[in-house]
This record gives C-alpha cells, sequence and structure tokens, in this order.
C-alpha cells in the first residue's frame, strides 16, 4: 500500500535501494529491482504517486495529468507491452480506442491518423495523392530510424570501459537519424508543406516543431501509434497501484510527501537520502528519476557537481517546452455529450508549426499554435461505473514558463488575483477551440481548471515547468552523460532524460537502468 511520510509510518533505516521520484521510470527500476528480490523505497515529494502518471480528483471527477493515450499494448507479444504485464505482474488493462487515434485539425480541414501501418498509408495516399512515393518513403525512414534505436540504448546500459570500446559501433546507425531534424528528413522526400504539416501533426507529444526536433524522437513517437492508441482501464492511477504491490512483495514501500534534500555522496560513493526534515535512509544504491537538472543542480552538492563537470554537461541541454492543460468536468455521460475516443490536434491554417511556435512565443496573445483536445472519459470502460453521468476533457497548449515568472516562489492556490485573471482569459481562448470543434458542448461543462507551468513545477519538481524533461533536439541524443550510470558510485539516473520523452520513454528508461544496475538481460527474462 502507498503510504504518506507524514504518517509516521515504520520504515527501515537501511535498503537495497533508495529510489528519488516516482515516475514511470523510477515505478519500472523499483518493480524490476523488487523482482530481483530487492528491497526498495520509493520516496515521492507530492502527495500521490506515478509522476506524470498520476491523476488529481476534484469536484467529483477525476482527472488524468498526462497519460492521454499509450501504443503498442494491444498486441500482447510487443516490447511495451510484454514489459507492462512484467512490471505489473498482469495486472493492468488496456482498451483500445478504435480505428482513428488521432485527428490533425488545419483550418477547416481534418486529417484522420487511422491504425495500421497499411491503413496509414493508404489514408494520407488518399489525401495526398501526387505524393505516394514521398509518404511509402517516410513511413521506411521512421521503421529504418527505429530499428537502429536498440543497438543505441544497449549502450546506455553498458559499464564504461565497455561503452568506451563499442559504444561508437552500436550508437552510430541510430546518430544518422537522430542528428537530422525533422524537418530535414522529411522535406527530403517532399516539398508539399501541407504533408510535411500534417505528418507531424503529433509533434506536441515529444514538445519541438519540426525544424528543432530529432526525426529520431519524432520516428519513434510516430511507430509507437502505428497500430493504434489505448488507454489503461481504470485510468492511468492503475500503473502506480499495481506496480506497489510488485514492490511491496521484496518489502519495499512507495513514500508519498516524502521529499529528499540531498544524497550523501561519501569518498565519492553514494550512501543514502536526506529528507527534508533531515531524517536519513540508507543504501549503496541510489537512483534518482527526478530528471538530470534537478539531480545534479539540487541533490549534489556544488563540489561533486564542479569535480564532475556537472554543471558543463547540463549547458549541453535545454528545459523541454512548459505547458497548461484545462480540465473540464461535465454532467452525462460520454455517449450522451457525443465525446470522441480520438485525440484532437488544432493548428493554425495560415502558418507551418516552426512560424506559429515563433509567433506565439514573441506575442502569448497571438494564435496557440498549437491546441490538443483528449477525452479520457470516452476512452476508459470502467468510467461510467466509477463516475456515473459524469465525463471529462482535457485541453492542452504550449504556455511558455517566462509568462509566469512574475508568481514564482508563490504557493499554489495563492497566486493572486492577476495571476487568475490571466488564467481565466487563457482558460477562455482554449474554449472557443473546444466550441469550435463540438459546439453543442456550450453551456454543458460543469467545472473547469487550468494548469499553469507552475502547476507543474508545483507538483512535478521540474524547475521551470517543463513536460518533456530535456530537449529533443539533435544534440541531445550525443551527450554521452545521459545515461544510467554516473561517475559517482552507486548513484544511478532513470526516466525520460535518459531514453526519451513520454511514457514508453520512461519505462524503458526503468529497464536499461535496472540493466545497468544489476546486468540481467531483462528483455530475455521477461520475452521468457
Amino acid at each position: 500500500m502507498i503510504q504518506s511520510y507524514k504518517q509516521k509510518v515504520e520504515l527501515s533505516e537501511n535498503y537495497d535501494a533508495i529510489i528519488i521520484g516516482s515516475g514511470m521510470g523510477s515505478l519500472t527500476t523499483a518493480a524490476l529491482l523488487s523482482k530481483e528480490g530487492k528491497k526498495v523505497l520509493v520516496l515521492e515529494r507530492h502527495y500521490t504517486a506515478g509522476g506524470f502518471t498520476h491523476v488529481f480528483k476534484r469536484k467529483g471527477y477525476e482527472w488524468d495529468v498526462g497519460i492521454h493515450y499509450i501504443g503498442e499494448v494491444q498486441n500482447p507479444n510487443t516490447p511495451i507491452r510484454k514489459m507492462f504485464d512484467y512490471v505489473s505482474n498482469n495486472q493492468l488493462k488496456w482498451a483500445d480506442m478504435g480505428e482513428v487515434y488521432d485527428k490533425i485539425v488545419i483550418g477547416d480541414k481534418t486529417y484522420d491518423f487511422v491504425k495500421g501501418v497499411k491503413n496509414f498509408k493508404s489514408k494520407m495516399h488518399e489525401y495526398f495523392p501526387n505524393d505516394v512515393k514521398a509518404i511509402n518513403d517516410y513511413v521506411q525512414l521512421v521503421f529504418d530510424s527505429n530499428k537502429s534505436m536498440k543497438k543505441f540504448y544497449l549502450d546506455k546500459s553498458l559499464p564504461n570501459f565497455l561503452s568506451n570500446f563499442l559504444g561508437f559501433f552500436l550508437r552510430k546507425e541510430y546518430l544518422k537519424f537522430s542528428s537530422r531534424t525533422t524537418y530535414e528528413v522529411i522535406s527530403s522526400l517532399t516539398e508539399n508543406k501541407e504533408l510535411i504539416k500534417v505528418l507531424t501533426g503529433q509533434y506536441g507529444d515529444y514538445g519541438l516543431p519540426p525544424k528543432q526536433s530529432s526525426f529520431a524522437m519524432h520516428a519513434s513517437v510516430v511507430k509507437h501509434y502505428f497500430n493504434g492508441g489505448s488507454f489503461p482501464v481504470g485510468g492511468s492511477s492503475q500503473i502506480a497501484k499495481t506496480i506497489d504491490k510488485v514492490i511491496e512483495s521484496s518489502e519495499g514501500t512507495i513514500l508519498t510527501k516524502a521529499e529528499v534534500s540531498s544524497i550523501i555522496i561519501e569518498n565519492n560513493t553514494a550512501k543514502g537520502v536526506v529528507m527534508s526534515d533531515g531524517k536519513k535512509f540508507y543504501s549503496d544504491l541510489i537512483i534518482s528519476g527526478t530528471g538530470v537538472f534537478h539531480t545534479y543542480n539540487n541533490l549534489i552538492n556544488e563540489k561533486i557537481r564542479i569535480k564532475h563537470g556537472f554543471d558543463k554537461n547540463l549547458t549541453k541541454v535545454t528545459p523541454s517546452v512548459a505547458h497548461g492543460c484545462l480540465y473540464i468536468g461535465l454532467n452525462g455521460t460520454s455517449e450522451e455529450l457525443k465525446l470522441p475516443k480520438s485525440n484532437l490536434w488544432i493548428y493554425p491554417k495560415d502558418l507551418d508549426h516552426d512560424s506559429a511556435v515563433s509567433r506565439y512565443l514573441k506575442d502569448n496573445d497571438s494564435e496557440f499554435p498549437l491546441v490538443y483536445i483528449s477525452f479520457a472519459s470516452s476512452k476508459d470502460p470502467s468510467w461510467q461505473s466509477r463516475y456515473p453521468n459524469k465525463s471529462t476533457i482535457d485541453v492542452i497548449t504550449l504556455l511558455p514558463y517566462e509568462r509566469f515568472l512574475k508568481w514564482e516562489g508563490t504557493s499554489w492556490m495563492k497566486r493572486g488575483e492577476d495571476y487568475e485573471k490571466l488564467k481565466v482569459k487563457i482558460t477562455n481562448r482554449l474554449l472557443d477551440h473546444l466550441y469550435d470543434q463540438l459546439p453543442h458542448l456550450k453551456g454543458k461543462i460543469d467545472c473547469c481548471e487550468l494548469s499553469s507551468p507552475l502547476t507543474t513545477k508545483n507538483f512535478v519538481n521540474y524547475n521551470k515547468g517543463e513536460l518533456y524533461g530535456i530537449d529533443h533536439t539533435p544534440t541531445r541524443f550525443s551527450q554521452k552523460f545521459l545515461r544510467p550510470k554516473t561517475p559517482i558510485k552507486g548513484l544511478y539516473l532513470t526516466g525520460q532524460d535518459i531514453v526519451s520523452a513520454g511514457v514508453g520513454g520512461a519505462l524503458f528508461s526503468g529497464l536499461i537502468t535496472a540493466s545497468a544496475i544489476t546486468k540481467v538481460n531483462f528483455m530475455k527474462k521477461i520475452y521468457k
């Protein structure tokens, strides 16, 4: 059972492993180590576990804060599904979203992303009959990029001496894809601006528009959804709940309201952690899933940070985009309200993605470069039994952290009148986009609440409210320091900074971290 540190529960002083943060990477690492018989303590500063997989409840509704859909889990033999089954003891169940998982809306035109590679290609051929070859070549490049990914991430789990010897050969093929931007690759196949805009219509899933993002990141997301999207039955909180039982089975514990203030390091060896109240827990194995910026800037003292060049390494990467999410509650079932299962990606008609982002960053009152709408209550078959005659919608857009700088340091729910006025203004703009797509919802909304980048900072502890850890630029993938093993003995990293954005990336970061620690080939074990 997930417990609160504030309840003064009975705890050991020593553990086989201590994990800071309870996001997907941390939970996966914890589950894999627990299955190897290790007693693991997971420490989460928030009042609920799960990182971006947690839910919150308000006014009789429940909202998932980070999971809107997951790919590759309907087929029981995919690596992602196998992984989820293994870390949850087969307790996680998935609901298929149906034939159309994403709709790309540009002006008055809508383009459906349909389930199945052949179907996807046929649909794109239908929309763009003069670009059949470009579409086919693009899909092939998506697969080629993903095929080369396995060796690249294998290198991250190797000991340093082996990586120094073999790493170049393992990384070489993937870096051909990761070192080019998404726009570079696709524009080499077609000059059709509308087609490029449509094919990159999921860029919000990794946070950077085509001229800034690495093609390898784009290809990873696109392939992830080629066979459709799914949603966890019972909501995304089921992930932490099911994994908690696995951790408990080896006498481990997930603690909430348990903030770590620093990592104890003696003679360049991690020895334990100091809590915000001064209490100490000890272990020869410390794993941080809180991101490279927080880990190196806040959990390690300056002398050690400078000695190992962590501060220099951090200048080579940048925090990813910040966002705002409008959480909407409605009276009525999803069927009555005609809420779709497919997600809507809404873009301005007049500009390409990069230009639209640039215009918006210069003037935050200009048109949103992207609005994403998700309908969790219609995706989850258990929703109506849990929340009868209720429905929910999430509406998300980019919100630069800088716009909220004047309220930095203020407390959640106590940021003042001007802050609330700005939130109302953004809320109304987002509602206009919702009503443009689903006008029949006017007058049906029971409640709504907007999160800002400061909300994300407060609950997920990312310094600038970033959604995807560090930016997925071409240079990010060439940074060798983004690996589980650190130069400090016994200190490891996990989470999306080590692999890539999203739940799938964080899931595999847990696998890579656990493999680097134990030298166990977990995929071989899982497939057995």
